[in-house]
């Protein structure tokens, strides 16, 4: 008797955790599972490449109205005479513009959103909450299901999320499952006594799609750009992804005469702010904004160096796939660097700052011996996670 399996995302948009869920959907044998996926938007970079034995939930009459522009939503509430959403949807337009902690505008806005979603009338086997958040709330107050799951995919310590209004969602969950070790003790130090509850699965990656994939022909002229350092980062264009640092870093190494081509894949509620410091930087030629790419590997591997310049991150899969391309690697000194980084081995971890990048880059550039060594490194690796699947199949 197959089980039945509801995931809950916001989206498929262009992230780690998107990633992560059309790499993990990949990886389920469907002939023991049947799965629905419930988005919140059905759209997304990733949309396409969701398994064709996957179930894409409808959303809701309500919620469709919901997502409206806040004019149009509260019009068709009204005229439906449905006033307690429609004073809802007001309610969560203001919180959105009141709350500049999107983390936190997202957790006190649940409450507003919430009321246009049905129950799901199927009964699950096992519900996970993919995302941190509203898919966690969703799955523990919208969904019948005789197991629940919550996936973080970032430190939590260093999130922004508000412990007090998780805590009563958390607890009644039967497993909080994180990205790896460093964020597991971080949920266990946050939730004492949840701490059981806690498991670690990894982000599922396979080397042999990845290689393949890198080979796709692109415009190389973009990321690979004659006598020059060819850099690549791979991030949201949002504050924690620290691309504001990497653009400093970039202005310092133009300034001690390196040529340098730095490109960034990824989108993000920054784009403007960032394009603003890079034209006033003078970077217009040297650093770029190429927005999210469905195959970024030919990108990576037509690169120099990977840089990830973050404040913090979970763990990163764009790391681990630059380490599957044998990509020479930079990273800042986040919390969870060491899951990924042997410093001084298979990368560079340096100080969270704008020089000690420059430092990074002239020593993978200028010691042919030190980047030849980390690359050899890389090559030894056993860096496919397939297997996490089954750590999943446990829990389930």
């Amino acid at each position: 008797m197959k089980k039945n399996i509801l995931f809950v995302m916001p989206s498929l948009s262009a992230g780690g955790g998107e990633k992560s869920l059309v790499n993990l959907l990949s990886q389920i044998d469907y002939d023991s599972y049947n799965v629905d996926l419930f988005l919140f938007h059905k759209a997304g970079l990733f949309i396409n490449s969701i398994p064709k034995e996957v179930n894409i939930l409808e959303l809701p009459a309500n919620y469709r109205k919901f997502k409206q522009e806040v004019h149009e939503s509260i019009r068709l509430f009204l005229k439906a005479g449905q006033f307690n959403l429609a004073c809802f949807r007001l309610m969560f337009t203001l919180i959105n513009r009141v709350i500049k902690n999107s983390t936190k505008a997202e957790q006190t806005a649940w409450k507003y959103v919430s009321p246009s979603f049905d129950n799901l009338e199927k009964e699950y086997d096992v519900a996970v909450g993919y995302l941190e958040k509203s898919s966690i709330y969703f799955v523990v107050d919208k969904v019948n299901s005789k197991k629940k799951i919550g996936w973080i995919h970032t430190n939590y310590s260093n999130s922004g999320m508000d412990y007090h209004y998780d805590n009563p969602f958390f607890k009644q969950l039967d497993y909080i499952v994180t990205v790896s070790e460093e964020c597991a003790n971080s949920l266990r130090e946050t939730f004492m006594h949840l701490k059981d509850n806690v498991r670690v699965i990894y982000n599922i990656v396979s080397p042999r799609i990845i290689k393949s994939l890198s080979n796709i022909e692109i415009n190389y002229d973009i990321i690979n750009r004659k006598n020059h350092i060819n850099i690549i980062t791979i991030a949201r264009l949002s504050h924690e992804k620290g691309i504001d640092i990497a653009i400093d870093a970039c202005k310092l190494l133009i300034e001690k005469g390196h040529k340098v081509n730095w490109c960034v894949l990824g989108e993000g509620n920054e784009r403007e702010q960032l394009e603003g410091l890079i034209e006033r930087s003078g970077l217009t030629n040297n650093f770029k904004l190429l927005g999210t790419k469905e195959n970024p590997y030919p990108y990576i591997r037509n690169a120099d160096i990977y840089i990830q310049p973050s404040r913090y991150e979970g763990k990163s899969i764009a790391i681990d796939e630059a380490k599957i391309l044998h990509m020479p690697i930079i990273v800042t000194n986040f919390k969870t660097a060491k899951d990924q980084i042997n410093n001084g081995e298979n990368g560079l971890i340096v100080d969270l700052n704008p020089q000690a990048i420059v430092a990074g880059v002239e020593k993978l550039s200028q010691d042919i011996s030190f980047k030849e060594k980390i690359i050899n490194n890389l090559s030894k690796e056993k860096l496919g996670t397939e297997e996490e699947i089954n750590k999943l199949y446990e829990i389930l």
